[in-house]
């Protein structure tokens, strides 16, 4: 059973700007999330902060595989075909595959 404290710690840092734990900034992605559909007209404050936290957690997860990638070749610069190798090599990542084909 998940811990009552796991999304009550995210939540402390209150909605403005970069404050707290998220560091990706609320209003873009609460900008986002209405532009996604005309049908979506109010979200919660706790909703941006979850999603904050999503994307965080999907950079790093692709930002790792694209570093395996980049030592792999024998470099330690990541560089665009790093990010598309980490993309082309996991199942997970296939919706993007579209964005790093014919670049």
């Amino acid at each position: 059973m998940r811990q009552a404290g796991t999304y009550s710690s995210m939540l402390a840092g209150g909605m403005s700007g970069r404050t707290g734990p998220h560091s990706l900034p609320l209003a873009r992605i609460k900008r986002i999330m209405k532009q996604s559909s005309e049908e979506v007209k109010m979200i919660s404050g706790e909703a941006p902060i979850i999603f904050s936290k999503a994307c965080e957690l999907f950079i790093e997860e692709l930002a790792r595989r694209a570093w395996a990638a980049a030592l792999r070749g024998k470099r330690r610069t990541l560089l665009r075909e790093d990010v598309a190798a980490a993309i082309a090599n996991t199942d997970l990542f296939d919706f993007l595959l579209h964005v790093v084909q014919n670049k």
